[in-house]
């Protein structure tokens, strides 16, 4: 155990795993922090991508009312991207992948929650017995 201490002292380790002098701070595998530039071009992005749906919304640019929701969700769809990209610096090579699977994860739990609760709602709504206000009036 003593030869052990001294290769240690002789080596510049100082036994707590971690090299002497290193920068505990760099990331070897890229996914580090962000820079000043990255972060104002992903601030510009979204300032663009929130733009400009508020002003498709404001001066209705399309008549139709879904064309309208389906092209501001195009827009959210990329807004999320800038966000994951340039804010949680996420991409296939972080933390060695995890966060991308933990991410696509999260997307699948999304994708079913909410087609299971708009299904669940259209089929209650059809099947619903229909009323009218005169059937109403008529409840004890």
């Amino acid at each position: 155990m003593t030869a052990h201490m001294d290769h240690l002292a002789d080596s510049g380790h100082h036994g707590h795993g971690h090299g002497g002098g290193h920068d505990h701070h760099d990331d070897d595998d890229g996914a580090g922090h962000g820079t000043l530039k990255s972060y104002v071009t992903g601030f510009v992005l979204a300032a663009i991508l929130t733009a400009i749906p508020f002003w498709l919304v404001m001066d209705r640019v399309f008549a139709n009312s879904r064309t309208t929701a389906l092209v501001i969700l195009a827009f959210a769809v990329v807004q999320i991207v800038v966000h994951i990209v340039y804010f949680l610096h996420m991409d296939a090579k972080s933390e060695s992948g995890w966060n991308m699977l933990a991410l696509i994860f999260t997307l699948v739990l999304v994708v079913i929650t909410l087609s299971g609760s708009i299904w669940i709602m259209y089929h209650l709504n059809s099947n619903m017995m229909p009323m009218s206000i005169h059937d109403m009036r008529n409840m004890p």
